[in-house]
């Protein structure tokens, strides 16, 4: 039940914050693919772990692609615009 209450709650997360994300880029006038690799290789990474556990798929390959998009995003956080200021 805890399980099933916590996946639902995932899934919102992911609805919620797609948008979220995509709002803030326009806002920031960040444009390109480079910068929001990191955001989609995060999202991608707790995606893929939650389908393998739903089906029952927690292998290495699953283990080594999560690790990759980790890494990927770790490397693509280069691109992300630096920050204007505090205010």
């Amino acid at each position: 039940m805890v399980l099933n209450v916590l996946y639902i709650i995932s899934i919102v997360a992911f609805i919620i914050v797609i948008p979220v994300i995509i709002k803030k880029r326009k806002k920031a006038g960040t444009s390109g693919i480079k910068s929001a690799l990191t955001s989609i290789c995060v999202l991608l990474s707790a995606l893929i772990n939650i389908l393998a556990y739903w089906f029952d798929f927690m292998g290495m390959l699953t283990w080594s692609i999560s690790f990759l998009l980790l890494i990927l995003a770790a490397y693509f956080t280069k691109y992300l615009p630096a920050p204007r200021g505090i205010n």
